[in-house]
């Protein structure tokens, strides 16, 4: 590694598995120090003994400000800063037709998705406006940027994280504060597992699947994409973008698509009146 996050601190959220764990081993092989947060408590304390001494655990969930305001807390006084606060942690959350969605499931998307989001802007900038520098990450989707691509619930809270990123970008890069979200597409983690073949543990499975639909033939979406996304977002690299949405999607966002572009033989020129050719 390159030591691109050499002295930094970051704060990642839901970084017991998936995206976050993915992160949270990158940005210490790129130099960081680390304040770990999830509810996988047993998970999240295996993955922080395996990095060493450049990493913290504490339970977080994500719903609960006081839990976000301790991981914050937990990576100044263990670490004496925090430069990058990444918020990971996500569900999928209430699911079914818009006529049918239980109030409390909703709720609960809502508190996860949104909430939690806000939450790590809040305590984020709390500890970096004094210091006049930091980059804040959140977790968006492809269905927050389009519609059509999730659950309403999930749709609807990603949405708002993207129009929030924007938002809070516009307030904080006064004080050297970048702000900016990643919006991937059906990449192969364990929450992906579980929506499509009911099977958290099945990533080969879903690797298989996703590889198959992929616009880029026979390309999945790995992790590993959005924790190198969420990586460039959190060094220098990227120090000239703020309030920006990033997407890993392999262009579904932009029309790619698994199956052959409407145009990809050659056909005559189309002119006016039913006219072909030059």
């Amino acid at each position: 590694m390159t030591g691109r996050l050499a002295g930094k601190v970051a704060a990642i959220t839901g970084s017991a598995s998936g995206f976050g764990e993915a992160a949270a081993r990158l940005f210490v092989a790129e130099g960081a120090a680390v304040a770990l947060g999830d509810i996988q408590v047993d998970r999240g304390r295996g993955i922080t003994a395996e990095l060493g001494h450049a990493a913290r655990f504490v339970e977080c969930d994500v719903s609960r400000e006081e839990h976000v305001a301790a991981l914050v807390d937990l990576a100044v006084d263990s670490f004496g800063q925090l430069d990058v606060m990444y918020n990971n942690a996500g569900i999928v959350g209430a699911r079914g037709p818009i006529d049918q969605l239980p109030d409390a499931e909703w709720q609960f998307t809502i508190d996860v998705l949104l909430h939690g989001t806000f939450y790590g802007m809040k305590h984020a900038a709390r500890v970096m406006k004094p210091r006049r520098t930091g980059s804040i990450i959140s977790m968006a989707s492809t269905a927050g940027v389009i519609g059509g691509l999730g659950p309403h619930a999930y749709a609807a809270a990603k949405h708002a994280v993207v129009g929030l990123t924007k938002n809070v970008g516009a307030e904080l890069c006064r004080f050297g504060i970048r702000v900016n979200c990643i919006a991937p597409h059906s990449m192969a983690t364990p929450m992906v597992a579980m929506a499509h073949l009911n099977d958290p543990d099945d990533i080969d499975g879903v690797l298989a699947e996703l590889a198959e639909r992929s616009p880029i033939a026979g390309r999945p979406g790995l992790a590993a994409d959005v924790a190198n996304a969420a990586l460039w977002l959190a060094g220098d690299e990227s120090g000239y973008t703020n309030g920006h949405c990033l997407t890993t999607d392999a262009g579904v966002t932009t029309g790619s698509k698994a199956e052959d572009a409407p145009y990809s033989e050659p056909m005559p020129m189309m002119r006016e009146a039913g006219r072909t050719g030059l």
